[in-house]
């Protein structure tokens, strides 16, 4: 049985995760100066990534202590193509004064001409881009609004086993549609919500120095209904909780255990699966685009595979009732970190 959080501070006393588990709204206070590592041990970001059948966009603005991250790229699934550019910032520490809540704070970031913005407005969230010199010159801009009706998310708060000041607080909300234009060496793409869905990956803490994850997400509608799930595992010790949720027309169903089943060799020449040890979610998932970076500074090593494709499969929900999914849009990955 998976624990649920119960609200009050994220945090004890002693800058120490106050509880383990998993929930469906923040219901745990973040709090910086309450984290008992040194500053630049603590790790923040704000990552969005929006998919529309054939382009997407993917944001990130990172505080990672000793080393910052202003990223952009853009998407072409038609071409499977892609472009990313990453500003890395020194040692920020906390000066990028990302918001200790997923609900409230906007994020402002901005380095030699790339401006960045993630803001709250009434009834969503409206990102902003303008990145003149991207891609050798092409240039990046636009505006997309990300409505966020009453819903569920999935929000875990992991623990590190014998790193007792580690902790990750990880909040993924799912199905946000998606409004506006982004346009791209002059050629604008238009975001229809009603097949252009976002997804907004919320994270804090203090993560132990050599980690591989797996993360998967998907957003659309089947059946005329807003469907997604967040999966993932590889990092902290998940006996309380994971993260593995599926949302249906805004209500979340919890699940426990997904494994991801890689091809050996490739990351986007053969299919993945998925399976659960509830036999609730299991999933083909054929590659189309893999979002592959790498960055070694010796100390700081980072190797990213995260690909884009379609599952199909099927989920089994809370009330034992199945929903068939096929060619649902969405990513897997896997992160191989030492930071």
């Amino acid at each position: 049985m998976q624990h649920r959080l119960t609200a009050g501070p994220l945090l004890d006393e002693r800058g120490r995760l106050a509880e383990a588990g998993w929930s469906t709204s923040e219901v745990r206070r973040y709090d910086r100066a309450a984290v008992a590592a040194p500053r630049f041990r603590i790790k923040e970001w704000d990552y969005y990534c929006v998919l529309t059948q054939d382009v997407g966009l993917a944001l990130t603005v990172a505080d990672n202590g000793y080393m910052g991250l202003l990223g952009v790229s853009w998407l072409d699934l038609g071409a499977r193509a892609e472009v990313t550019e990453n500003v890395m910032l020194p040692f920020p520490m906390g000066s990028m004064a990302l918001p200790a809540s997923a609900d409230a704070g906007d994020v402002l970031a901005s380095h030699k001409g790339l401006r960045i913005s993630f803001r709250h407005t009434e009834g969503g969230r409206l990102l902003a881009i303008d990145h003149p010199g991207f891609d050798g010159g092409r240039g990046l801009s636009g505006e997309l609004l990300l409505s966020q009706p009453t819903m569920d998310r999935m929000v875990v708060a992991t623990p590190f086993r014998k790193a007792p000041k580690a902790f990750y607080y990880n909040q993924k909300i799912t199905c946000l549609p998606a409004s506006g234009e982004v346009v791209v060496g002059g050629h604008s793409f238009a975001f229809d919500p009603g097949s252009a869905f976002g997804v907004f990956d919320w994270g804090r803490g203090v993560w132990t120095y050599n980690n591989t994850w797996y993360w998967g997400s998907a957003s659309g509608l089947v059946g005329g209904k807003p469907f997604g799930f967040n999966i993932g595992h590889g990092f902290g010790d998940t006996s309380a909780a994971t993260e593995n949720m599926v949302f249906v027309d805004g209500r979340a169903h919890k699940l426990d255990q997904v494994t991801f089943h890689l091809p050996a060799g490739t990351f986007d020449g053969a299919p993945w699966t998925f399976t659960s040890n509830d036999r609730r979610f299991e999933m083909t998932f054929e590659p189309i685009l893999d979002r592959a970076a790498s960055t070694d500074l010796l100390v700081l090593r980072s190797i990213q595979h995260q690909v884009f494709g379609r599952f199909s499969g099927h989920v089994v929900l809370d009330d034992g009732s199945t929903i068939e999914i096929a060619n649902l849009l969405g990513f897997a990955e896997e992160v191989r970190n030492r930071w």
